[in-house]
């Protein structure tokens, strides 16, 4: 199976590609989607929503799995990447991939196996069950990793099988 996952934004979108079977995790591909910050914000859009397709295209993935939003403390920026979060999901849903969404914590709990990880926890433990050399970077690639590992770990668990 090979799994798409996605850390979602407008200016930098990360993206990391899982092949998982048979006990096999194998780290496939990972980058960034960027869109230029002088760019108007639709343009943005637009470009992200492009770039998503030619990305869901050439991956051709069974299964794609996005991160939900988590708003912190500005929410300027939030609402910025809910917009692009929009565009990826419409991209996903006309490609006709299976969309599976992950909050932060869920994907701490699969790839670590506690929810309240901090970040260089879940880097350092996608980086060791996927026999990486180093911790990808940026960051935001790093994360879509640890969510396609997330799928990767939750689609084979027993409760996935039994229908939860």
């Amino acid at each position: 199976m090979i799994i798409l996952g996605i850390d979602p934004g407008y200016a930098t979108t990360g993206f990391g590609v899982v092949e998982s079977g048979r006990g096999l995790l194998r780290l496939v591909n990972y980058g960034t989607i960027t869109t230029p910050a002088g760019l108007a914000f639709p343009k943005r859009l637009k470009m992200l929503y492009d770039d998503m397709n030619e990305l869901l295209g050439a991956v051709r993935p069974d299964a794609v799995a996005v991160e939900e939003l988590f708003f912190g403390h500005n929410v300027t920026t939030g609402i910025g990447v809910s917009h692009g979060r929009g565009v990826i999901l419409l991209a996903v849903e006309q490609f006709g991939a299976p969309l599976f969404e992950y909050t932060p914590n869920e994907v701490k709990q699969a790839v670590v196996g506690y929810g309240g990880a901090e970040k260089r926890q879940v880097m350092d433990m996608t980086r060791r069950l996927l026999k990486m050399e180093h911790v990808a970077r940026p960051d935001d690639a790093a994360d879509a990793i640890a969510i396609a590992l997330c799928h990767a770990r939750s689609a084979t668990s027993m409760l996935a099988r039994c229908g939860k």
